[in-house]
């Protein structure tokens, strides 16, 4: 108990300090067992050449709203490229692997490089972080010649 007590006690002084071990403070929000999130364009093992593309992205048993607006069974879309799902109870990165699309879109021109990438969909809230059960889609491979 005196552990617990004391791992609890860290992450509120992390948390008030912005450290580290802040996201691990952050409750995942319900999502509603129906939930799904898909990828509409491009399709698995798609050839894209030139390396832009329309990602087009769906979305069934839930709604988009923008970060930063908490509004009930709500998210925002974000894609990872060549990228595994980050843990629960932390932020979803911001970096060319994980990509926020914050405004509420749900399509986006991407560019990538040439070589074989993987992409997957996660619903996060308005924090960025996801929801539980996690809304993912299923990972696809796409190759740019």
């Amino acid at each position: 108990m005196a552990l617990r007590r004391w791992g609890m006690v860290a992450v509120a002084v992390a948390a008030c300090l912005g450290g580290p071990a802040a996201a691990l403070a952050a409750e995942n929000k319900p999502a509603p067992p129906d939930a799904h999130v898909y990828i509409i364009w491009p399709k698995n093992h798609q050839v894209i050449k030139g390396g832009a593309f329309w990602l087009r992205m769906g979305l069934k048993g839930m709604g988009i709203a923008p970060a930063g607006v908490e509004w009930p069974n709500t998210g925002h879309h974000h894609v990872l490229i060549d990228a595994e799902l980050p843990p629960l109870g932390e932020p979803i990165p911001n970096d060319r692997n994980h990509l926020h699309f914050g405004a509420g879109r749900t399509e986006a021109r991407i560019e990538l490089p040439p070589g074989k990438h993987t992409l997957q969909l996660v619903l996060g809230d308005e924090n960025h972080v996801q929801f539980t059960p996690t809304v993912v889609s299923e990972r696809i491979t796409v190759t740019v010649p």
